[in-house]
């Protein structure tokens, strides 16, 4: 019972709560007491792919909130609140509407590495308190940019398939809202994106539709719905919904090891052999051992496995 459980998170429902149901589910079908955590926090309001670590892939999770995300959203464009998504209070208004050709035309300025400032409501620490405990304090929050990097951003969704369309502009349709699809690296705000597009648009807007598509290797394809889950754990047939250990290493080379190097590893020695680069997974047979970092001859462990 060491490896992944990729949930399709619910609307309304918070990264730890899901987890939880994981531990309940863990529970129910006599596994254990086990370690459980998220590889990456989803907003309540966001839905889609939510990566649970259980057992020895919990030392994997760090490595997969550092991984790039896709992302599915909706920007509403003519208001925009505290939170830049449903949930808040409305603190800008605009009658200004785009047209797809001018959402389009933006598009590419947000594309590559950019400056972007994080949402006043979300969980950064400032001064050792989290920005959203303050904001919602009343008090002034100022976040500072950081550099993140969208490697793509398009149009996903056709706003006159979904009857998004507002009203015309000489031989234009103004649109009311877009839905995009969004590849972006570690510490990119959906919510925060959404908010700078429109207004490099020359209006407001909030996100009413975040769904994550893809978390570093994971994707829908593999998703579960935590009803699966309870239906799973009650039958006895856990097991069968995890993905193995490897299965979040999908882009590291595997370092086939003998036994007598294995043993090595596991007990923090290093290795001296073929001059290698990188990071790699170190294998005896099928059994993971280690997650190791080669510089030249030397191999070094990073993370290794009790299995």
């Amino acid at each position: 019972m060491h490896g992944w459980i990729i949930l399709d998170k619910p609307h309304g429902l918070g990264s730890t709560q899901a987890v939880s149901a994981v531990k309940r589910a863990l529970r129910q079908s006599g596994a254990g007491k086990l370690k459980v955590g998220h590889g990456g926090t989803l907003d309540p309001l966001a839905t889609g792919v939510l990566p649970v670590a259980v057992g020895e892939a919990t030392k994997l999770a760090g490595r997969m909130l550092d991984s790039d995300k896709i992302y599915d959203f909706t920007i509403a464009f003519g208001a925009q609140t505290d939170t830049l998504d449903l949930e808040g209070k409305v603190i800008a208004s605009s009658d200004a509407r785009p047209t797809l050709a001018e959402v389009e035309a933006v598009l590419p300025s947000f594309t590559g590495p950019i400056e972007q400032a994080p949402p006043a409501y979300s969980a950064i620490l400032i001064d050792g308190q989290r920005a959203y405990d303050l904001a919602r304090a009343g008090q002034d929050v100022e976040m500072k940019t950081r550099q993140v990097t969208i490697y793509s951003l398009r149009v996903s969704a056709s706003p006159r398939e979904e009857n998004q369309f507002t009203r015309r502009r000489g031989d234009a349709e103004e649109v009311g809202s877009v839905t995009l699809t969004a590849h972006v690296s570690k510490g990119t705000y959906i919510r925060s994106l959404a908010r700078d597009i429109a207004i490099a648009l020359g209006t407001v807007g909030h996100v009413t539709m975040l769904r994550r598509i893809k978390a570093g290797p994971f994707t829908l394809e593999s998703a579960i719905s935590l009803d699966k889950l309870d239906e799973a754990a009650r039958g006895g047939g856990f097991g069968g919904l995890m993905l193995p250990l490897t299965a979040g290493l999908d882009d590291i080379p595997a370092l086939a090891v003998s036994p007598d190097d294995a043993l090595a590893l596991r007990q923090g020695k290093v290795l001296v052999g073929k001059p290698h680069t990188g990071l790699m997974l170190a294998m005896e047979g099928d059994v993971p051992v280690a997650l190791v970092e080669a510089s030249g001859p030397e191999i070094r462990v990073v993370r290794g496995f009790n299995l």
